[in-house]
């Protein structure tokens, strides 16, 4: 009799489910429908004032591009080239190690001369600077490497340039005398202080992993190998990779350039250990096979045409750059906001996709930087693991657990989140997205502890604490597009703007809008994880 009961309520569940989940998905495509036609009116009736839009090269006639994003402008007009000289170097470096069975000491020796041309391309004389530093900190690690207070030693070396980097703006020869002033006539194409913001992280990288090459390992390897699917296999996943220490004798001064400077991840990453590299110099990575590769370029081409479509029919960005947003309506900042931050991710989903999966046909696994799309986040902590991913896995394998990990969570992400502010640039409108970014992660993390000790004794429990998700995830959802707006949009100055207009008639109908929106994306989402979980 109980077994029938459970039965039926099991079926009415079930059925309850796909009706919600019917309802939700047809007011997400009334969403996006009403969103796709005020976007296209609303890039009609204000080309004129905006700045940055170039001819284009789609419909007939062709309508205006926004090229106002200058990291998206500057990657797109150089894509045939990189395409060109990263196609040249996988080629040479495919060729040379099979020809001659080069291993991880040939390899670094390939891909240090290789990525030294492409240096050189890049910041002419000014690659002098990088050996410079590069060479202080090589020498730093191996001197200092068995001391108690190397970690201090090595932070405060690499923040130290990170900051006088920027200060000085890649510094002037002229400053070593008059005799050296001829060499500011041939800094190259691209500013070496910018790029060198990655390469203090892999600075920092080789150090710690030195440091630990000479003790006791915590990392469980069998135990790592029964719980994931990929080692499983007997493929090499990116996490056993990392853990696993380096033989000591790969801790040599031309394996630490050549991962400095490794060619396809030079300039925007993903950010990989050097543990991992090497041992991937060493032993191509083989978690993905030759079609897995060609499949992962096919969709990073069709991610391409949807970047395209977006700029030619949606200004979004040319919005926020030419400050025009300020005379829109809250239903119109609204959109615009919405759209900035879905063309900010498919911006970095491009450009890191791209060259990672160079590297992979190098031989090298780099961490996937966007895993997931970013409409699929409801949470703060799981947006993090998914917007720059690499750089979340960097942060927590040199900084988070050092700190001291799970213990000290509340006090670590402000040091965390300041620290990624002032990595990405001296800004204040950054470090006010970073601080304001910590402020919405604590009362998360507050909940999430009391949440995982609640334990649903009913239906009734288990609808109320799911509801209880979808409006703590609608909050989430509504601070980070705050959060964003202000460090990447409007700056700390347009925040009280920001403010007023939504607290304005109209703009109270339209933050509630607003909520019920995000309230439905996120019960979405809650039906999108549900179905990954019954999959696995």
């Amino acid at each position: 009799m109980n077994m029938s009961k459970n039965n039926s309520k099991s079926k009415f569940k079930q059925k309850q489910n796909k009706v919600e989940l019917l309802l939700l998905i047809l007011y997400v495509i009334g969403f996006y429908i009403f969103c796709i036609h005020r976007s296209l009116h609303l890039s009609r009736d204000h080309f004129s004032k905006l700045r940055g839009l170039r001819i284009g090269w789609l419909f007939s006639p062709p309508r205006l591009n926004d090229a106002s994003d200058d990291q998206w402008r500057n990657f797109r007009t150089n894509l045939p080239i990189l395409s060109l000289v990263f196609g040249i170097f996988t080629l040479l470096a495919n060729i040379f190690r099979k020809l001659f069975h080069l291993r991880a000491r040939g390899m670094s020796f390939l891909w240090l001369f290789l990525s030294l041309i492409y240096l050189s391309y890049l910041h002419g004389a000014c690659i002098l600077f990088f050996f410079l530093i590069a060479s202080s900190n090589f020498l730093l690690v191996k001197i200092f490497a068995h001391s108690k207070y190397f970690t201090f030693l090595l932070w405060i070396f690499n923040l130290g340039f990170l900051f006088c980097n920027r200060i000085y703006q890649g510094y002037s020869f002229s400053i070593f005398g008059e005799y050296w002033e001829y060499l500011d006539n041939f800094r190259g194409t691209f500013r070496w202080h910018i790029c060198f913001n990655l390469v203090v992280l892999r600075m920092i990288s080789f150090g710690y992993d030195y440091h630990w090459a000479h003790q006791e390992s915590r990392f469980d390897q069998e135990k790592h190998i029964q719980r994931c699917h990929v080692c499983k296999s007997g493929k090499n996943c990116y996490q056993i990779l990392q853990e696993r220490n380096a033989h000591i004798n790969d801790y040599t001064f031309t394996t630490y350039l050549s991962y400095l400077v490794y060619a396809p991840l030079y300039i925007a990453g993903p950010i990989i250990s050097f543990n991992s590299f090497a041992s991937q110099l060493n032993v191509p990575q083989n978690h993905y096979s030759i079609k897995e590769v060609i499949w992962y370029g096919l969709r990073w081409v069709f991610g391409l045409c949807l970047m395209e479509l977006m700029t030619h029919l949606f200004y979004f960005n040319a919005f926020a750059t030419s400050a025009s947003w300020k005379m829109l309506s809250p239903m119109d900042i609204f959109i615009v906001g919405y759209g900035v931050i879905n063309f900010m991710w498919l911006k970095f989903f491009l450009i890191w996709r791209f060259f990672r999966f160079c590297s992979l046909i190098a031989g090298i696994d780099a961490p996937e930087n966007m895993p997931k799309c970013v409409n699929n986040c409801h949470d703060l902590e799981s947006f993090w693991k998914s917007w720059h991913a690499s750089f979340n896995k960097w942060i927590v394998r040199y900084m988070y657990i050092p700190l001291g990990g799970s213990q000290r969570k509340l006090l670590n992400i402000w040091v965390i989140f300041t620290f990624v502010a002032v990595w990405h640039d001296l800004e204040w409108k950054l470090l006010s997205w970073a601080w304001l970014t910590c402020l919405f992660f604590v009362p998360e993390l507050l909940v999430k502890s009391a949440t995982n000790a609640f334990q649903a004794k009913g239906a009734l429990d288990g609808f109320f604490f799911r509801e209880l998700r979808a409006a703590g995830g609608t909050i989430t959802i509504t601070c980070l597009m705050v959060a964003n707006l202000v460090g990447y949009v409007i700056g700390p100055s347009g925040f009280s703007w920001l403010i007023s207009q939504f607290l304005s008639k109209e703009g109270l109908n339209v933050f509630g809008f607003m909520l019920l929106t995000f309230y439905v994306g996120t019960k979405l989402m809650f039906h999108i994880s549900d179905a990954k979980q019954s999959m696995q």
